[in-house]
């Protein structure tokens, strides 16, 4: 096998030869640098032109998604805003409803205590031991 020159001399030529020379290198390059997957890639970049229409189209669907996803990321947040409140409501009714049976336990601990003093005086004074 020849191995290809690397020294490419450019003739004298009109402008159409200098663009066909310089495709002609941008090829040679692309065959180069490029590994087998990403030239396909290229090459149907190179089929599709210019245009802006496919650049236009997927701008379009990307601002579109990008909308779509921002929405559904802010209805998600909303509804774990809104399970975080029911949480932290629910949590202050049981507290409410603790710190009431205490209070009301804590009463009738009292009551006990008294009771129980009052029947320690009485056996006492009866003089039962």
């Amino acid at each position: 096998m020849e191995r290809p020159s690397l020294e490419i001399n450019l003739p004298d030529t009109h402008e159409e030869g200098k663009l066909y020379v310089v495709d002609s290198l941008n090829n040679l390059n692309k065959l180069n640098v490029c590994p087998d997957g990403s030239q396909h890639a290229l090459d149907e970049e190179e089929n599709t032109g210019d245009t802006g229409e496919n650049t236009a189209g997927s701008n379009i669907r990307n601002q579109c998604l990008f909308f779509v996803t921002f929405i559904l990321t802010l209805i998600v947040s909303l509804a774990l805003v809104s399970f975080v409140i029911f949480l932290i409501i629910q949590t202050r009714n049981k507290m409410d409803q603790i710190t009431s049976r205490l209070i009301s336990d804590k009463k009738s601990i009292e009551e006990l205590k008294k009771m129980n003093n009052m029947i320690l005086k009485h056996l006492n004074q009866s003089g039962i031991k």
